[in-house]
């Protein structure tokens, strides 16, 4: 079957499965722009922050989008079950943790549940597409969609997981773009995708530096913003995403690479076993005021 973004999806929901840090900035962005968004997590503290975000930052959004912004924000739900989620909905996009053992099933499921033109989507950081469509029989449909951490920043990445439908990438480019997101094609596919693959060696020679004692978060952070005029460091990026997901991150590409340094992983490590997961906790490589 030949996929494309549905002639009705202006009059459709979209589903965000995860309501974790990105997954309730994606349900924001979306509800911003007009579609009706329905989270689903199993986790009833996790819906209930999703939707108190989400409730806090449209507003930001829909301001931001200036005469594009539609006469209303759309209604945002949330779920416990994922399949009750899904009828209706021609986008799905999933937002759970960095684990195949979690998403390759999750997209089984969504794939045999979903509307028969609903597109899949999964916001993986460091996965390929390719690697979650084992339980799938319609892989013409799935596709990354990388959203970089709205809504400081709109870019998001998209690609393909080898079979997905010709110009179906290009179709949801020009949907994306009347959400206020700046999306990009990674016209092969890449781990990390165009902006990751670049920040993960920022990021993982950051880490090294402090691991073998040659500076500290804040100094790198500080030379960092000195040197390139950026706003943050990478030691409070991370704190920003999670260290927990960082270190999934880190582990994910160590198991492509096996020659990478394991200072990175040991530091991440110390901070993730000791719960200062960054800005979530309220403690990582800097202490945030809660």
């Amino acid at each position: 079957m030949q996929y494309t973004v549905p002639a009705t999806a202006a009059d459709r929901p979209i589903v965000v499965v995860g309501a974790g840090t990105l997954g309730r900035r994606i349900a924001a962005v979306f509800a911003a722009g007009g579609s009706d968004v329905r989270i689903a997590d199993l986790q009833q503290p996790q819906r209930d922050d999703a939707l108190a975000y989400v409730a806090e930052t449209t507003p930001q959004l829909r301001e931001r989008l200036g005469d594009a912004a539609p006469a209303a924000a759309g209604r945002v739900t949330a779920t416990a079950d994922v399949v009750d989620a899904l009828p209706g909905a021609w986008l799905i996009v999933e937002a759970v943790p960095e684990r195949l053992d979690i998403k390759r099933p999750l997209f089984g499921t969504l794939d045999r549940e979903a509307d028969e033109d609903a597109l899949l989507a999964t916001n993986s950081s460091s996965y390929a597409s390719r690697l979650v469509i084992d339980e799938v029989d319609h892989p013409e449909r799935v596709f990354n969609m990388h959203f970089a951490m709205p809504p400081a920043s709109m870019a998001v990445e998209l690609m393909s997981d080898g079979s997905t439908s010709e110009g179906l990438l290009d179709a949801v480019a020009a949907e994306l773009r009347r959400f206020g997101l700046l999306p990009f094609i990674a016209h092969a596919e890449s781990t990390g995708f165009i902006f990751n693959r670049i920040w993960a060696a920022i990021k993982r020679e950051s880490l090294e530096v402090v691991a073998s004692g040659v500076s500290t978060p804040e100094d790198v952070d500080a030379i960092m913003r000195a040197n390139m005029g950026i706003a943050a460091g990478p030691f409070a990026l991370m704190d920003q995403v999670g260290l927990d997901i960082v270190l999934d991150i880190e582990e994910h590409y160590a198991a492509e690479n096996p020659a990478l340094p394991a200072g990175p992983r040991e530091l991440l490590h110390r901070y993730v076993d000791a719960g200062k997961l960054g800005r979530k906790t309220g403690e990582g490589f800097y202490r945030y005021e809660s």
